[in-house]
């Protein structure tokens, strides 16, 4: 199984949308020719972990469903929400799955991001005594979308204060906090302690571009980049900015025992099948040697 140079992490990939991936026996079987060992499920875990663990590949993750039904004030969505993830996290659980992929959406983003953030906490009370009975661990992407929640510092900060469980964990996903500005190594060296799961994704940034459009505002006459925008896109690691070593040895000093998904985002190789496969086998190529 391809690992890490430092910190001997497996490394996988996050299962994509494209057609030869929604074939998972075609893509276990991808998998394993290629001498990777993990790959992270969307929102059927609770049927394709145990194809997964019968393989001998690891899930890195499994997207957690009903992610906007945990943050809003109908109480009876958010409990239907919750029912639906407690039957769901104990199915993958009992499949090797444990680890709950999810971005914190609120139902209603014109809402305050005070009031949203106080649902979002009445939300993880009702789940996480499920996650803690079957050994789950939400692992909360810091994709910063539309109303999005516990993106930066300070979100992951005041949700582990306010939610008093270890069942509160973070993907670590460097690219979404350099686009933001946001030191990615900083980051790591306070919450460590909390990652679960870490994608491999990097980001690039265009200093003409910052320049030329800012990073408030969309261009009105330049294209942008594909999964990107003006002024930065996402990559393929190795092909940005972040320090990956670093980020390992950051990682080996605290504990870490996971792995490192390739999550494939990059205008250069999301063209077509091969070009999809040229991008992973070139992600786990980099991270092995990091």
């Amino acid at each position: 199984m391809l690992t890490t140079r430092t910190g001997s992490f497996p490394i996988g990939f996050r299962r994509g949308w494209s057609d030869w991936q929604k074939d998972l026996d075609g893509l276990i079987a991808w998998a394993k020719s290629n001498n990777i060992g993990v790959i992270d499920l969307g929102g059927d875990g609770d049927t394709s972990a145990a194809k997964l663990k019968d393989a001998g590949i690891i899930a890195g993750s499994v997207d957690l469903p009903s992610w906007s039904g945990l943050i809003t004030d109908d109480v009876a969505k958010r409990e239907e929400a919750v029912a639906k993830q407690a039957a769901y996290v104990e199915a993958c659980c009992a499949a090797g799955a444990n680890n709950f992929f999810l971005v914190m959406l609120p139902s209603d983003v014109s809402k305050p991001r005070s009031e949203n953030f106080a649902l979002m906490v009445e939300g993880l009370n009702l789940l996480t005594p499920h996650l803690e009975k079957h050994g789950g661990r939400l692992v909360i992407e810091g994709w910063p979308g539309a109303g999005a929640l516990c993106c930066t510092p300070e979100g992951y900060r005041a949700v582990i204060k306010e939610v008093a469980s270890s069942s509160i964990g973070i993907n670590y996903d460097p690219s979404h906090l350099i686009r933001m500005g946001i030191d990615p190594i900083r980051f790591l060296e306070e919450f460590a302690d909390r990652v679960y799961h870490v994608h491999g994704k990097d980001t690039e940034v265009f200093s003409e571009g910052v320049y030329e459009f800012g990073t408030e505002q969309p261009a009105t006459f330049d294209k942008g980049h594909g999964f990107g925008s003006h002024a930065w896109r996402y990559t393929i690691p190795g092909h940005g900015q972040m320090r990956w070593t670093k980020a390992f040895q950051i990682l080996i000093a605290r504990g870490y025992k996971g792995a490192v998904s390739i999550e494939l985002e990059d205008e250069n190789f999301n063209v077509s099948e091969a070009g999809e496969k040229q991008g992973i086998l070139l992600s786990s190529n980099f991270l092995s040697s990091c």
